[in-house]
């Protein structure tokens, strides 16, 4: 029959051409998402530097100054951000000690050692918590993890506010991103390599501690990065579990105030636009962003070195 006849080499091509319209289309589409996006990252910056420049032209306080100072007190008219960034990373420091171990244990579990059912539902739970409101967090560290601090003698009875909580619920909010890109980047390690492990009579232990996890160590390691970069930028969680009162201390009992913490205290209302307050949260915003970037530009050259490219 005619419609069982082979397609001929000059009608694949006009197909082709006609498609052609279709996927240029498309392509031009992709293009002008991509522009979007480097677009709001340029407006992004063009803005914080707009308004966070005058708070340093001003007179208010010197970069030098802003950088080292030690007490930060605006409605006194000092500056000093080193509380609020020590804070900002000390968070994010104990976040990361509990969810790299965390993070990691179950995608080696989930790439390794799980069964194909266990996995396919375990992993859409660990990928539904990474979406919770981070508000909800908040409450569950002054509702369970304080609480529960104080029962065990780490943080005193009276006390609401702790770095140490706050560590702890970041740190549960940033596992299932850890565990998750992880566990991806394991599943992406050829399989004849783990055959040829256990050809040689490696034991299931050995292939993923000394054969996965290394070829896998570049992509691990972005998900690393990816999930401090959430802890350093947290806001909700922080600011309800650790407190607003800028302590430059090493102390992680203590009440501390992070960066975002104090962005959301002062875009509350209380500062009108022009002050020095106001301008205050831009020039925090700036070092912020400029942290935050910094982490990536070292996770980039991290995952350059060590990425294993599989043919």
């Amino acid at each position: 029959m005619a419609a069982d006849r082979p397609q001929s080499p000059g009608t694949a091509v006009i197909g082709r051409r006609r498609r052609r319209p279709l996927e240029q289309g498309v392509i031009l589409l992709l293009g002008a998402a991509a522009v979007v996006s480097i677009l709001v990252t340029v407006g992004i910056v063009y803005t914080l530097v707009e308004e966070g420049i005058p708070f340093f032209t001003d007179g208010n306080v010197s970069l030098w100054d802003f950088l080292t100072g030690t007490t930060w007190q605006p409605v006194n008219g000092l500056f000093g951000v080193l509380p609020l960034l020590v804070a900002s990373l000390y968070i994010a420091g104990i976040a990361a000690v509990v969810a790299i171990p965390l993070g990691l244990g179950s995608a080696i579990y989930l790439s390794e050692y799980a069964p194909e059912r266990v996995r396919q539902t375990v992993k859409p739970i660990l990928e539904l918590l990474a979406g919770m409101p981070t508000i909800v967090l908040g409450f569950f560290a002054l509702d369970s993890v304080t609480p529960a601090l104080q029962d065990l003698g780490i943080v005193e009875e009276t006390q609401l506010f702790s770095a140490l909580g706050a560590g702890i619920v970041v740190g549960v909010l940033i596992t299932p991103l850890i565990s998750s890109l992880s566990e991806d980047a394991m599943r992406a390690v050829p399989s004849a390599m783990r055959e040829g492990a256990y050809g040689v009579g490696a034991t299931k232990r050995v292939v993923a501690t000394r054969i996965v996890f290394p070829a896998a160590l570049s992509g691990i390691t972005a998900g690393i990065v990816l999930g401090l970069s959430r802890a350093v930028g947290e806001t909700m969680a922080v600011t309800l579990a650790a407190g607003t009162q800028p302590n430059l201390t090493w102390d992680p009992t203590a009440p501390m105030q992070t960066i975002t913490a104090y962005i959301v205290q002062v875009s509350q209302g209380e500062a009108a636009r022009g002050s020095v307050q106001y301008e205050s949260i831009f020039a925090v915003g700036i070092l912020l962003f400029v942290v935050t970037l910094v982490i990536n530009i070292v996770a980039v050259r991290f995952v350059r070195r060590f990425r294993t490219v599989y043919q």
